[in-house]
């Protein structure tokens, strides 16, 4: 499927369905980055639950500027389509040598979709360094259900993410992936804009399909990650298909024969 939009392609599609997130390092420019500050300093607008997202932030707001820059407008439509509605926005803010992080959790995990998912759009508008502290997160977790704060005493797990980053980075993570926000050793305050979208249709072929065959999609799929065990990471390996199935349309894409294995159904024999 030919485009002149800037939506994802299969491989950094299957990226999402393994890793939980896309990352956009410095992709919003510099007059949007100090007008969010400005506005993030004062109060966000309120947006009631569901409004479409077209028409929930007026043309003068960093927000509509941020959501029209073309490589975000397209990995948006390629992850959740065309007219997604607004779950809710929020400022996330780690003062000034706050001395204490967040536990490890998952947002809103009463949402079980196996077939689909919400993004959450997260926008960097300042540099994040590494005595910041950033959003910690684990690749690879977000098809593994928990519950909140169900895996809030675990400090460490090896191969997760601490974000550093420059201005005007954006992260579209997948809705379940486990993150914490991480303490800031610094005199500066850390900002973080959080906007959560639902989809309105079905996420089947939301983008450039035209690499949908290369064999580094299957790849991407079947990442393993290093706090999975080796008995655990076919689990992840099994959901993913699942989902990429569900993107697609594609019932017969397996790897190793996993979902293909468990799903099996032998019909009853026929006695003459």
């Amino acid at each position: 499927m030919p485009t002149s939009k800037h939506l994802l392609t299969s491989v950094q599609m299957a990226r999402f369905v393994a890793q939980g997130f896309l990352r956009m390092d410095g992709v919003v420019p510099q007059e949007i980055n100090e007008r969010a500050l400005a506005t993030l300093a004062e109060g966000i607008p309120q947006v009631p639950y569901g409004a479409p997202l077209s028409g929930a932030f007026t043309r003068d707001t960093f927000i509509h500027g941020l959501l029209a820059l073309p490589d975000v407008a397209g990995a948006v439509e390629s992850l959740v389509g065309p007219e997604p509605t607004v779950d809710h926005h929020a400022v996330h803010v780690r003062e000034p040598h706050e001395g204490k992080a967040q536990a490890l959790h998952a947002d809103a995990i009463i949402d079980v979709r196996p077939d689909a998912f919400d993004i959450q759009l997260m926008y960097y508008p300042h540099e994040v360094t590494p005595e910041m502290g950033g959003t910690l997160s684990v690749p690879g977790s977000h098809l593994r259900r928990i519950n909140e704060t169900d895996i809030g005493r675990v400090q460490n797990l090896r191969g997760q993410t601490r974000l550093t980053c420059p201005a005007g980075t954006v992260v579209l993570v997948h809705h379940g992936i486990w993150h914490s926000g991480r303490r800031n050793d610094t005199a500066h305050r850390r900002s973080l804009y959080k906007l959560r979208l639902n989809p309105t249709v079905q996420q089947v072929r939301l983008w450039d399909t035209s690499d949908l065959h290369d064999p580094a999609v299957t790849a991407e799929l079947g990442t393993y990650f290093p706090w999975y065990e080796q008995a655990a990471a076919r689990l992840e390996v099994y959901n993913r298909v699942l989902l990429w199935r569900a993107l697609t349309g594609d019932e017969s894409f397996d790897i190793d024969h996993w979902v293909t294995r468990v799903s099996n159904r032998p019909a009853p024999r026929r006695t003459a």
